[in-house]
């Protein structure tokens, strides 16, 4: 059954109309009503405009869930071909309408075959880049309601090789956290500074003594990530202003060092700014948690991978990254592996980075990965 033509054409169109976070209003219909012309009973309504599809085959008590995220990024895309986003200030930078697109095909492979006894739950998640549908759909009940013994997703990427995949067993991504300090000083005349007190100066102290914090406070074994990227602050080149604010992104590899450094920017910042008279609030935002694979689950994924791309063409040692996954709320709450695809062809086609304005998924990939999921129902849930 070659499913790529229609595939394609699925991402393609997904492509073309982007949707932000808990707005995929028009991909999550395309999702129902694909499900439904294949005899798929579909459940809408978890976190909004989320999709899960309950797809039974020969009699048999094993569940299995697929994850599928589908919003795209607010990013204006730079891209010139067709397919292009039509929606300004959105698209898909992450390939979130691949991913889509394969589950899809995955669900219409295995609804036409039915070659495996239990029930798959296509689980079709809105808002992952930053919104966290993944826990609002837990937190909702997702796996009281479609139970699931193991879970298990997928995820582009542009630096692996077309045809090979890295599934790897324990911590794979970071946990995802976001910050804001806000450096309360004292405004006035820019040529009399002696009269005030500069938050931009107190900032940028505060800036250079948190980056001390991953260099020195912490264990050089462990991983963590404190990347300041917006500092704002006055109106006027000739006023000094009351009040500064920095942002930015904390990443690590586990809980511990997690809390730690969450400490160490309180204290750091807080104890900086009093050392030059001004005030700074520290405000976190505790974000995804760290993804971590089981390690039975990841090897019955890999299993599955290597029927499908062939012997010596899954990677089970490639280091973690630091980059965030929403799925890590399924994998605390249930068995199972979120694994990598490679998509860069020969050509340079997929190889551009995610979240970078140039960005396509390869279509090439889809096929593959919706072969590892149909793989991995008919092993895991055997007639």
């Amino acid at each position: 059954m070659d499913l790529a033509p229609e595939i394609k054409a699925w991402r393609r169109d997904i492509h073309t109309h982007p949707e932000l976070g808990f707005a995929e209003h028009r991909t999550s219909q395309i999702v129902a009503d694909k499900l439904a012309s294949w005899g798929i009973e579909v459940h809408r309504g978890l976190a909004g405009t989320g999709v899960v599809g309950v797809l039974r085959g020969q009699p048999g008590t094993g569940t299995i869930g697929f994850r599928a995220d589908m919003d795209a990024l607010a990013m204006q895309e730079v891209n010139g071909f067709e397919h292009r986003s039509q929606t300004p200030g959105a698209m898909h930078a992450c390939g979130h309408d691949g991913h889509t697109a394969t589950l899809l095909g995955a669900a219409k492979y295995l609804a036409e075959t039915k070659n495996f006894a239990g029930t798959v739950h296509f689980l079709f998640q809105p808002a992952e880049e930053g919104g966290g549908g993944g826990r609002v759909m837990v937190e909702e009940g997702l796996f009281d309601r479609f139970p699931c013994d193991t879970v298990y997703a997928l995820h582009n990427d542009p630096a692996l090789p077309l045809g090979t995949a890295a599934c790897v067993p324990g911590v794979i991504m970071a946990a995802s956290d976001r910050l804001k300090i806000t450096i309360k000083g004292r405004g006035g005349h820019a040529a009399r500074p002696h009269t005030t007190l500069d938050p931009v100066v107190v900032g940028a102290h505060v800036v250079v003594a948190l980056q001390s914090i991953v260099a020195r406070r912490v264990d050089p074994i462990e991983s963590s990530v404190i990347s300041l990227t917006m500092f704002h602050a006055g109106s006027a080149m000739n006023v000094i202003a009351d009040t500064a604010e920095i942002q930015g992104t904390v990443r690590a590899l586990s809980e511990e060092v997690r809390k730690q450094v969450a400490a160490l920017i309180e204290q750091v910042a807080t104890n900086t700014a009093a050392a030059h008279g001004a005030v700074a609030e520290v405000e976190y935002i505790w974000g995804y948690p760290p993804t971590t694979n089981h390690v039975e689950q990841t090897e019955r994924a890999a299993r599955a991978l290597e029927d499908v791309l062939g012997e010596g063409r899954v990677f089970r040692d490639r280091p973690p990254v630091m980059g965030g996954e929403d799925f890590s709320y399924m994998l605390l709450a249930r068995p199972g592996a979120f694994i990598r695809l490679g998509q860069a062809s020969p050509d340079g086609t997929g190889s551009v980075p995610v979240h970078n304005t140039a960005y396509d998924f390869n279509d090439e990939a889809a096929p593959l990965g919706a072969a590892w999921f149909a793989r991995l129902a008919e092993r895991e849930l055997p007639r």
